[in-house]
């Protein structure tokens, strides 16, 4: 695990579940009640979801494919009907949670806040996870109606096999591999609004103009990546290409794989924010479950022609060639180090860099340093600040305005270089470019990264759950700019806090499900004061069970990757 942080300084800083039975509603008993308003239509099936808990976690649907049965029960906080639904569920879970069914709550009342939410779990000791629904997506799809709903899913099919209150029946008969006899029950409970329903909300979605709503909303957030010779496999160019994908993008969206942008928006704001508003997904998904229609006016997407620029910050001052190297096409990979004469005749200051990759799926990192002139000492000990570098989806590092780092005249650029195997042999020539503050001028502030790594993690075989927690005390006061967290395929969350000397702690950067394929710079809205004595804390979740697709991917592919950290 590793987690860089990028800091300023300030004066000589370094500139830095026993089985059991609750009390259920008798199946026949429940059959007779009416509710007050007539309850939704109950889709067939579940689409894949991921949503976040309460505590701030990521939990994707189809990552419990493996289980017998998975059964979701919506949620509303301070509802009496959630205190009646919740003793039902910890006793359903204690019974047949030994037995691998999966329970979840979701709550798709976009009034109730993370906070409301953790302390009604809390509250009516809901140890099950507690998804926040907010945008609706999930239960405006499924056909949510009431607080205490049970939908029991088939997870080979991701069919609802029952929809009702909550009851053992359906979830055993799963367990057994029998049919559900009673697939549908009414539920006497508080109703749950969704506005998205009505037949005047549909109309209007089907009135969503490609030209004036979807089409600027793709170029803002997706182009850059969705174009020619950009780094997506397909460019969203015209119409025709978007509805071509238009249920990709659903998927995506509702996933929220992309954009690919993991900070929890509920914890932190930070710059050149990449992601979607929640409204803006709300309008995606639904013009995309309107038909995508393509509506009146120009095509947006088809009137430019989009084509990635070779170097996406301009021509750098300085373009660095890392010498080539020949990845095979099975096997493991040390770490090459190799270095490059620095031909700068007088120190610059650096503002920014960006790494030209022509071996993406060959090429796992690089970092950098500047090793002075006369140097003895080998390896990366040796090295100064970074000139460049690369990480899966970070191409680019821009410092933020004002500040930059020294780079000496003379001596030479080291780089490591962790390339892996992806079945056929390739040449990789990498490109760096630098980019310098003009001739006298120079940054207000100097950067410096400050890792903060644990170099002897172990995770236990088949622990999908494992946590790891380093720390870095601050001798001095500093001033914190950005942060980049970093784990393999087996990480699949992080958390940074600072902790003041009074011992006070606070969430500075959430990410609920870590991406290894989308590894990015982070800077933070408003830079944080960190005081002497302060530490910064990160938490990391491994999984290395055989719900961790890529892992396992990984472990049958040797060379694919190198152990988590």
């Amino acid at each position: 695990m590793s987690m860089r942080m990028t800091l300023t300084a300030i004066g000589l800083v370094m500139a830095l579940g026993a089985a059991g039975c609750a009390p259920q509603q008798d199946l026949a008993a429940s059959a007779a009640m009416a509710a007050a308003e007539p309850m939704a239509q109950v889709a067939g099936r579940i689409d894949n979801f991921r949503l976040v808990s309460a505590e701030g976690r990521a939990h994707e649907l189809y990552r419990l494919k493996d289980a017998p049965a998975i059964v979701v029960v919506m949620h509303a906080a301070g509802s009496a009907d959630t205190v009646k639904a919740a003793a039902a569920l910890e006793a359903l879970r204690a019974q047949f949670a030994p037995k691998g069914v999966e329970f979840m709550m979701v709550n798709s009342n976009p009034h109730d806040t993370r906070e409301m939410i953790l302390a009604d779990a809390q509250k009516n000791h809901i140890t099950v996870p507690v998804l926040q629904d907010n945008l609706q997506l999930v239960g405006g799809q499924i056909g949510a109606s009431r607080v205490g709903q049970a939908f029991v899913i088939e997870p080979k099919t991701m069919k609802i096999v029952y929809s009702g209150p909550l009851a053992a029946e359906p979830i055993a008969a799963l367990v057994a591999g029998q049919a559900v006899t009673t697939a549908s029950l009414p539920v006497d409970a508080q109703s749950i609004s969704f506005p998205g329903r009505t037949p005047e909300a549909k109309a209007g979605f089907a009135k969503i103009s490609y030209t004036n709503t979807i089409a600027p909303m793709l170029e803002q957030k997706c182009v850059a990546c969705h174009q020619e010779g950009g780094i997506a496999p397909f460019a969203f160019d015209n119409y025709e290409r978007v509805k071509q994908f238009s249920g990709m993008i659903r998927e995506a969206v509702r996933t929220d794989r992309m954009p690919p942008w993991d900070p929890d928006p509920f914890v932190a704001k930070f710059k050149d924010d990449k992601s979607l508003s929640g409204e803006q997904i709300q309008t995606l998904v639904a013009w995309v479950e309107a038909g995508a229609p393509r509506g009146e006016g120009a095509d947006p997407l088809a009137s430019v022609h989009h084509v990635a620029a070779e170097w996406p910050l301009g021509k750098p001052d300085l373009i660095v060639d890392i010498p080539k190297y020949t990845i095979p096409a099975t096997g493991y990979v040390d770490y090459q180090y190799p270095t490059v004469a620095n031909p700068l005749k007088e120190g610059k200051w650096l503002k920014a860099a960006t790494a030209k990759v022509s071996q993406r799926q060959g090429v796992h990192h690089i970092l950098s340093g500047v090793i002075p002139e006369g140097a003895t000492q080998k390896g990366m000990q040796a090295w100064g600040g970074a000139v460049g570098g690369y990480t899966v989806g970070m191409e680019s590092t821009v410092a933020p305005k004002g500040i930059g780092s020294w780079v000496p005249a003379g001596g030479e650029f080291g780089y490591q270089m962790h390339y892996t195997p992806f079945g056929k042999e390739a040449v990789s020539a990498e490109q760096i470019g630098l980019y310098f503050y003009k001739d006298g001028e120079m940054p207000d502030l100097i950067m410096r990264e400050m890792p903060l790594v644990d170099q002897f993690i172990e995770i236990p075989a088949n622990d999908g759950n494992h946590e790891e927690i380093a720390y870095f005390l601050f001798p001095k006061d500093a001033i914190l700019h950005t942060a980049v967290v970093h784990a393999h395929y087996r990480g699949t969350y992080s958390k940074l806090e600072i902790m003041d000397p009074t011992g006070k702690r606070e969430t500075i950067l959430n990410v609920p499900f870590y991406d290894f394929n989308w590894q990015r710079m982070y800077e933070f809205e408003k830079p944080i004061e960190i005081k002497a004595g302060s530490k910064v804390i990160a938490t990391y979740i491994y999984d290395n069970s055989k719900r961790n697709a890529p892992a396992r991917h990984a472990r049958r592919q040797p060379g694919r990757e190198s152990p988590d950290g």
